[in-house]
């Protein structure tokens, strides 16, 4: 179990579409904001973690049609996500919006996002540590899934909330946004390979 935590930890704990959009929140709109979006990114989270656990992901993605446009869907919002940070100029924001996504943005985000099924693959296809009772099993991975994911995503959104209250050099400025952009569409090609690895 505490093999299987440490693995979560690493894989949660790295940049992802849902990280980078909560900092982002956070940076342009502040806590209130934030702690919304961030409610929708955990039920959203918790609805694809729900997929994978009952094998509805794995065979929905089984089919290589519907596969496709997820991917389609998915990876052009997500790189269009991160132009929008790399072209932000010297405004810190990891994201530029008028207004906030939301709630509702949020889930959408986390139905649409490679990452968060490669984190449910992973969680509940690997580290068996409970087999007399598989429901037992898949309930402590929820929860140790979720005791990782809520502080994770507090530090990343007061992350974002801090970087915009700093009065930073444009090229600084710039250079945040074009690293944080890189680091997205690194993670989003590294979730979109897992994905297709886990399902072909």
């Amino acid at each position: 179990m505490l093999s299987f935590a440490t693995a979560l930890l690493a894989i949660l704990g790295s940049p992802g579409p849902g990280v980078l959009s909560l900092a982002g929140v956070g940076s342009a709109f502040g806590y209130r904001a934030a702690w919304a979006y961030g409610t929708g990114l955990f039920v959203g989270s918790n609805l694809v973690m729900l997929a994978a656990a009952t094998g509805l992901a794995a065979l929905l993605l089984a089919r290589q049609d519907i596969r496709l446009v997820f991917m389609i869907l998915s990876s052009g919002y997500l790189l269009y996500l991160a132009s929008r940070v790399a072209l932000a100029g010297s405004k810190i924001g990891f994201i530029e919006a008028t207004h906030p996504p939301g709630f509702w943005g949020a889930i959408v985000l986390q139905v649409f996002n490679p990452k968060a099924y490669a984190v449910g693959v992973f969680t509940f296809s690997n580290y068996p540590f409970w087999p007399e009772s598989l429901i037992v099993e898949i309930a402590l991975k929820f929860l140790i899934l979720n005791a990782i994911w809520i502080p994770i995503h507090i530090i990343w959104m007061w992350a974002g909330v801090s970087l915009g209250q700093l009065n930073l050099a444009p090229r600084i400025q710039r250079t945040i946004n074009l690293v944080m952009a890189a680091a997205l569409i690194a993670v989003v090609l590294v979730a979109l390979y897992v994905a297709f690895q886990t399902t072909s």
